[in-house]
């Protein structure tokens, strides 16, 4: 049974984030985010040749 998906509150959420990544981007916080994602992600070895 699938769940009823709530439009209108998605909407307004995904609009939200939007608006918040664009604020950020122009505070220049956005970066700071995204590296505080990169430092908590499990590590992945990656060889380059």
């Amino acid at each position: 049974m699938m769940k009823k998906v709530y439009w209108q509150k998605l909407f307004i959420l995904t609009f939200l984030w939007l608006l918040s990544e664009v604020f950020l981007g122009f505070l220049g916080l956005d970066d700071l985010a995204d590296y505080g994602e990169f430092v908590f992600e499990p590590k992945a070895i990656v060889l380059t040749i």
